[in-house]
């Protein structure tokens, strides 16, 4: 059976994609991941790539790599998709109509079509390995053996239930929906299937915030010898050396944080969660969703504007109960932003409200369309951080009740808190995530907290006799 050095090299391979000398580095590593002997610089790389002493005697299980954008990880899933799709024979383990998959997980569908994509770029560029594809569909490519590359986005539910060969997880540094982190349920969910082919765990990602399995697995493993589990760094240019240079220099001048964890593979320490689950659950009535409107109540309402897309158009209506704020409702809706606007007027109707709380990034639209409905709409007291920053506090003192929302919990705890440039906190959600309705929960609460400022301040005032 030819291994992985073999098939990178051979002409009547890969070798003319994966043969050259830019892809030395990933030889190596590779090599070492199968237990493969290494020849003196493949041994220098290998050590330099894990910040091992020792060589590897045997193949490892599991190949977590912590690696800058740039750096080939797509080309290289779609080769072990294939390594281990069509040169590794599992068919005397499998029952009858069962299949050996191979599965490529990407955080969403856009990025698990690009991974997809590569593979059937190397299946087509070469005739020997096109012969043994039996049927290619829209979710995956079936080979003669009996074996299946297939493409998944990165949910514990949807992974279940298969008898994988391997499984490589792209990007998993940032695999989340609407603030929810799934990479540990995945992962777990995804054991059981390796277990009776004995199949690969491949996990190639550029690094983010320290938290989630990548960071778990390189701070436990990373620089140890294990015989199962082999945790390998590198900057983007040290496995693609065409990479210009400039393009990392220019990176680092504009945004050196940033910078260091999509170029150097460095994680980032900049950045951190803002609220945790028992912060969240404290705070969090059981039921109902909706409380309905009390007769000689004063309700106010905050909406985060959306103009179509993934985002959604939120509003949250709420009460102050003494020191508390209590939110009553939350809505958040996608669709059509002026269909949406009449429909939140009437529930702010329900509830004698005649103004919102927004910001300005909806522009005049937002403020024109409630207006159409006799609503007025106000800017908000702050920024989103600031509002965030309000939020945290009441949440922090017990002086807050929020709705039992699982979307509202999700966006919650994907918040994080980074430090800017000018050395000030700046608190949103993470890169692909959403806190739509969050936002309009810390407007809420803001908004409250600023009324009862200016009633302290009026009760004050009329105590020194200025009123």
């Amino acid at each position: 059976m030819i291994d992985i050095r073999g098939a990178m090299t051979d002409p009547k391979l890969f070798g003319s994609t994966f043969g050259g000398e830019s892809f030395a580095a990933w030889r190596a590593l590779l090599a070492g991941f199968y237990g493969l002997p290494l020849t003196g610089a493949e041994a220098e790389a290998f050590r330099g790539l894990t910040g091992r002493a020792t060589l590897p005697e045997n193949a490892h299980d599991e190949l977590w790599l912590v690696v800058g954008r740039r750096g080939g990880k797509s080309h290289v899933s779609a080769l072990l998709a294939l390594y281990e799709a069509v040169f590794r024979d599992h068919r005397k383990h499998l029952a009858p109509g069962e299949r050996a998959t191979v599965m490529l997980i990407a955080g969403d569908r856009s990025q698990a079509r690009t991974l997809m994509r590569y593979v059937r770029g190397l299946v087509d560029s070469n005739p020997m390995i096109k012969a043994e594809v039996a049927q290619d569909t829209a979710e995956g490519v079936e080979f003669r053996n009996r074996s299946i590359i297939e493409v998944h986005t990165a949910s514990h539910r949807a992974v279940r239930g298969y008898t994988c060969a391997a499984v490589i997880c792209d990007e998993i540094a940032f695999w989340h929906h609407d603030g929810a982190r799934p990479d540990a349920e995945v992962i777990a969910a995804l054991r059981p299937s390796l277990a009776t082919l004995g199949g690969k765990l491949i996990a190639l990602s550029s690094p983010y915030a320290r938290r989630g399995v990548l960071w778990e697995n390189y701070r436990r493993h990373w620089e140890k010898p294990n015989p199962r589990i082999l945790i390998a760094q590198a900057a983007s240019r040290t496995l693609n050396p065409d990479l210009p240079e400039r393009i990392v220099e220019d990176a680092l001048k504009e945004d050196a944080p940033r910078a260091s964890a999509e170029y150097l593979a460095q994680f980032r320490s900049d950045i951190e969660q803002f609220l945790t689950v028992e912060l969240i659950d404290q705070s969090m009535r059981n039921e109902p969703m909706t409380l309905p409107y009390q007769r000689g109540q004063e309700y106010f309402a905050f909406v985060d504007p959306a103009g179509g897309g993934a985002d959604e158009f939120s509003m949250a209506i709420g009460h102050r109960d003494g020191d508390f704020v209590v939110v009553d409702a939350l809505r958040g809706q996608k669709g059509d932003p002026a269909r949406i606007t009449e429909a939140y007027v009437d529930v702010l109707k329900q509830y004698r409200i005649r103004k919102v709380y927004g910001d300005n990034y909806s522009g005049e639209w937002a403020k024109q369309e409630f207006r159409k409905h006799g609503i007025a709409y106000l800017k908000a007291p702050g920024s989103r951080s600031e509002l965030y920053a309000t939020l945290f506090a009441a949440m922090n003192a017990q002086r807050t009740e929020l709705p039992p929302c699982d979307t509202l919990e999700k966006q919650l705890l994907g918040l994080e808190r980074r430090v800017g440039r000018g050395g000030r906190d700046m608190i949103d959600h993470a890169p692909g995530g959403h806190d739509d309705r969050a936002n309009a929960v810390a407007g809420l609460v803001s908004i409250g907290a600023v009324t009862e400022e200016r009633r302290a301040t009026t009760k004050s005032a009329r105590v020194s006799g200025l009123i």
